[in-house]
């Protein structure tokens, strides 16, 4: 459970760590899952979708950069994002009843894995409250500084959503102004292999590349209070894939 200086901490700062939340063993059994997903995903991509899904780092071979949606296809996540473990932490943050609303694989390869650029989740996602969501970011394998962790703005969820730009030709890229980040120290946030990193809709987070010769592998599960949509998206999402999960 997270204890009320940790739950401070989140509402202070946006963000908090918990390793431990899951095994090692747990993680591993949805890397496989994933891994089998993905070789067949990839094989069916077509030309027009391959840069929304693969990753322009890695020049050596073809290798996905995300998946969406894994709650709805995958009974390994989807059992995942139901586990009490989870679920409890969750609740702590947003109270009672809870639904996963999006859900994404990052898989940030070895060797040139690229970076994701500073973002607001609640800019993507246009919810009807900005505090009825949180994102668990489920460690797969150790997330470090060298191999890709995430970076936080701390105490960027107390503050607006603010417009995103978009790099021309990556209409999937929105990423915050430089101009807003100039103003905002990024703290990085590594965690181990099973623990999840939550943060707030608002909070300003980003991932470096992978200069490791080790996978950085995680699952992104983005819940709401029961009640919140994303009213307003900023991309497409099928709201019929909510998952209800207390």
């Amino acid at each position: 459970m997270i204890d009320a200086v940790d739950l401070g901490f989140y509402r202070h700062q946006g963000h908090l760590t918990v390793n431990g939340v899951f095994d090692a063993a747990d993680a591993t059994a949805v890397i496989a899952d994933i891994e089998a997903w993905a070789e067949s995903f990839l094989a069916a991509l077509a030309p027009e979708q391959r840069a929304w899904y693969v990753d322009a780092g890695v020049r050596a071979r073809t290798v996905l950069r995300k998946l969406d949606n894994p709650h709805a296809h995958r009974p390994a996540v989807r059992a995942l994002a139901r586990d009490p473990r989870l679920v409890a932490l969750v609740e702590q943050i947003l109270g009672a009843g809870v639904s996963v609303y999006f859900s994404q694989i990052f898989f940030k390869p070895p060797e040139g894995g690229g970076p994701k650029p500073a973002h607001q989740d609640n800019f993507y996602f246009g919810p009807t409250d900005c505090d009825g969501i949180v994102t668990a970011w489920v460690a797969l394998d150790d997330a470090t500084l060298e191999n890709g962790c995430l970076y936080f703005g701390d105490g960027t969820n107390q503050g607006p959503v603010y417009g995103h730009v978009t790099p021309a030709g990556e209409p999937f890229n929105l990423q915050l102004p430089e101009a807003v980040l100039a103003k905002q120290p990024m703290t990085p946030a590594p965690v181990r292999k099973g623990g999840v990193s939550f943060h707030h809709g608002n909070t300003f987070h980003q991932s470096g590349p992978n200069h490791s010769t080790h996978w950085r592998r995680a699952c992104a599960l983005h819940y709401v209070r029961n009640g919140v949509d994303f009213a307003t998206p900023a991309l497409p999402y099928d709201h019929a894939l909510k998952m209800r999960v207390t």
